[in-house]
């Protein structure tokens, strides 16, 4: 059973139709893309996900339990966690704090949040960075930051929005091998990302959106071949590396 499905969500805004029965389904253990052009309604799929926006119909569950009416807070204590495309840091606290807010929310019976927090930055590289400023980090490093913070949250699925804006080659790297290693745990992480190379080498399942609805649903493979994909998003002589 897939950790997250939506079913034929959709989220109208006035006249406009924003998404339009969209469903998608990401399985424990596996990372799951969700590509498109700007506005083709990735975000607020993400958003109608986590409690955010409600949908105009349609049914969101997580491990088969419907939390379509749920609030955020409640998605978030059955294991929902997501990180946002413009930064979300408390930039005036430190790294460890900022992890620390989440831990201290999410703290197990028996276990140290900042000993948590501490292991999770570690875990991320940021062993060494713990008192420094968030507001001073590059950006690379606040991505990682936000990303050991969402993972204090303990979740069960983790949604990611565009985590590879602004990092260099080394940093998507870094990135790369974290996300791979969680969903080597058991973690389902659904992934918004315009680094075309980067989804085609990391996501097991792709979905693709234009206009609100899903255009095509596939491995990497048939997404890179799918006609209607190529010249929708992807484009003639695209490179986009080689599929997973």
């Amino acid at each position: 059973m897939p950790i997250l499905e939506t079913t034929e969500i959709s989220v109208r805004f006035g006249g406009h139709m924003a998404v339009d029965n969209v469903s998608l389904s990401v399985e424990e253990g596996a990372i799951t893309g969700l590509i498109g052009p700007n506005g083709a309604g990735k975000t607020t799929t993400f958003n109608v996900i986590t409690g955010l926006q409600p949908p105009t119909r349609g049914r969101v569950s997580v491990g088969g339990q419907d939390i379509t009416k749920l609030s955020a807070h409640k998605r978030a204590r059955l294991g929902v966690a997501r990180t946002f495309q413009r930064l979300e840091l408390f930039g005036s606290l430190s790294v460890l704090d900022n992890v620390l807010t989440a831990a201290e929310l999410n703290r197990v019976e028996g276990q140290d949040p900042e000993a948590a927090s501490r292991a999770l930055l570690e875990r991320v590289g940021l062993g060494d960075l713990v008192a420094q400023r968030a507001d001073s980090l590059s950006t690379g490093n606040a991505r990682l930051v936000e990303l050991a913070r969402a993972m204090a949250c303990r979740p069960r699925v983790l949604l990611l929005d565009e985590p590879a804006s602004g990092l260099d080659e080394e940093e998507t790297n870094r990135f790369a091998e974290i996300l791979t290693e969680l969903a080597a745990e058991g973690l389902g992480i659904l992934l918004v990302e315009h680094d075309v190379p980067l989804v085609m080498r990391l996501c097991q399942q792709i979905t693709v959106l234009n206009f609100g609805s899903v255009l095509a649903v596939g491995t990497p493979k048939e997404i890179q071949t799918n006609e209607a994909v190529v010249e929708a998003y992807l484009g003639q002589g695209t490179d986009v590396g080689a599929p997973a």
